[in-house]
């Protein structure tokens, strides 16, 4: 490995993206604190990523919560890979820090006492976070390496090595390393699948799912708030259970954590608009073994932070991201907030498990799940009102005995002559063309593939039993659930007609109703569709 590796026995936190490091700090001193476990935190750093807009954001956050165990050592030898940290990007490290409330000592990074002076100062310092700039020179003891900027990530050839460790009266073993690198066997995963650090214990009781009744249009997000709260009650607080923390980013009452904020205050988060520290803060808190929700808007908790996902899914992190706001559906917002690539981002990290629930039900079950499964999720929704999904007989098709189950298809209508596939927002829009084909006298099936990661290939192969396919969805046309019907038809070898119905432009700003009938996804455009791909069947 390049870089530091977490399945090394010891080591709780892959790193190499710089800038993220401070920010994990804190979320393994706020898991600490919400599990009754008192450890100083050190977080080790280099000067030339004190420019990282996210340091900034950690530095902001660790002194709102007064998260006073937390010391941040930096490497300070005023060199990086380009050259002098005051040409490359002049920054004033001690004077950030000094702004943001933080204590700042400094000592020489060479002398042993001095190191452990300034570090048993900062572990007695019980007001706030300190930092410690360690006044360093690169190579030191090394006179050819010593300030000497190329050697920042290159590495010394045999006879260079040689001529180090003879200045450093280390001994030399290279060729030792060397048969150790020749024995490793090349194969992918080696070594790696048998090695893992304990995981902590999480027992979480997700309680007795609500049901909307037909009567109450309401939001997926108002579930997923309500959800939140039954979570909260039945386990914060309580010392059988294993309490769930929840971040938000200033966006609160549109992605329904106020009440939980109210409710709960220990276990909920205000991150403000900093959404690259909160995604790696909330990667951290539920590593050590605190489930945690992250709740923002689609462009924001996907776009904008999938580098944060990706190292959170490295690690291996117990993150229920839940963004609100996808899709089309974000209407006036326009095109900067109509996050139309959800599933094509997260379906990238291999971790991560991607639901789409269709209606306010699911979703609260869809929730519940997540809360007690262990690993990462993305659970993804709209703004709208939604209809609650009913079976042929009018009662709640997600209520009653329904169990979600992770993979699993919904058949919510049968049919014979066509197959439509959606999912979230688009499946009661699915159900009532389905309606207005029965009328002009076509049987219709129509799935819900909630579960994006994992797709029902058995129920994939019925559809395409009845000759057309028609995947209809509120996401990217090239790079959602039409491409991984796609796939699994092809590789199926099935035999069916095939249209992907999604979004093939970015969007202008209009009601959701007004986009779906400007981009050819209304209902009307559905049943013309059907009867379109039927009659060339």
């Amino acid at each position: 490995e390049g870089h530091v590796e977490h399945r090394i026995p010891g080591i709780e936190w892959s790193t190499g993206n710089l800038g993220q490091g401070l920010s994990a700090g804190c979320g393994f001193a706020l898991s600490g604190r919400l599990a009754g476990r008192h450890a100083q935190i050190f977080v080790a750093m280099i000067d030339g990523e004190q420019t990282k807009g996210q340091v900034a954001e950690a530095r902001r956050f660790a002194k709102k919560y007064a998260l006073n165990n937390v010391t941040v050592i930096i490497d300070y030898n005023e060199l990086q890979i380009s050259g002098s940290i005051h040409k490359v990007m002049p920054q004033h490290t001690k004077a950030l820090y000094l702004a943001d409330g933080w204590k700042v000592l400094e000592a020489d990074g060479h002398d042993p006492k001095a190191l452990y002076q300034v570090l048993r100062e900062a572990v007695h310092t019980e007001d706030t976070p300190v930092a410690i700039l360690a006044h360093t020179k690169m190579g030191q003891g090394v006179p050819f390496m010593e300030n000497e900027v190329t050697f920042h990530g290159k590495t010394l050839n045999a006879e260079q090595y040689r001529a180090a460790m003879e200045e450093l009266g280390l001994k030399d073993d290279l060729d030792r390393y060397r048969k150790l690198r020749d024995g490793f066997d090349g194969e992918a995963g080696s070594g790696q699948s048998a090695i893992r650090n304990p995981q902590s214990a999480i027992v979480i009781d997700t309680g007795v799912p609500r049901t909307y009744a037909p009567e109450e249009k309401t939001d997926n997000r108002s579930a997923f708030g309500n959800a939140l709260m039954d979570l909260g009650g039945l386990n914060c607080g309580r010392t059988d259970r294993t309490p769930i923390a929840v971040l938000d980013c200033d966006l609160g009452p549109s992605v329904k954590t106020g009440d939980f904020g109210k409710a709960f205050p220990d276990y909920f988060f205000q991150g403000g608009v900093q959404e690259h520290h909160t995604a790696t803060l909330a990667g951290a808190l539920s590593k050590e073994g605190i489930p945690t929700f992250f709740a923002d808007f689609g462009v924001f908790g996907v776009d904008e932070t999938y580098n944060q996902h990706r190292l959170n899914d490295i690690n291996e992190t117990n993150v229920k991201l839940v963004c609100t706001h996808v899709g089309l559906d974000v209407g006036e917002d326009g095109k900067t907030h109509q996050c139309i690539d959800y599933i094509g981002v997260m379906r990238n990290l291999y971790g991560y498990r991607i639901i789409m629930p269709a209606d306010p039900n699911q979703t609260d079950r869809a929730v519940r799940y997540a809360a007690g499964e262990p690993g990462n999720f993305f659970i993804g929704m709209g703004r709208s009102k939604l209809p609650v999904i009913t079976n042929e007989e009018g009662a709640p098709f997600f209520g009653g005995d329904y169990t979600f189950r992770y993979g699993k298809a919904d058949l919510v209508r049968d049919g014979k002559d066509a197959a439509v596939i959606s999912m979230g927002g688009m499946l009661y829009r699915a159900i009532e063309a389905g309606e207005r084909l029965a009328e002009q006298g076509f049987s219709v099936k129509v799935l819900n593939f909630s579960c994006l990661s994992a797709p029902d290939v058995e129920a994939i192969r019925e559809a395409a039993n009845t000759g057309v396919v028609i995947t209809y969805e509120d996401h990217n046309v090239y790079t959602g659930l039409g491409s991984i019907v796609a796939g699994v038809i092809a590789e199926q070898g099935l035999r069916t007609r095939f249209k992907r119905m999604g979004v093939a432009e970015y969007g202008v700003s209009g009601t959701p109703d007004a986009l779906f009938r400007i981009y050819g996804l209304d209902v009307e455009a559905l049943v013309e569709a059907v009867i379109e791909e039927v009659g060339r069947r």
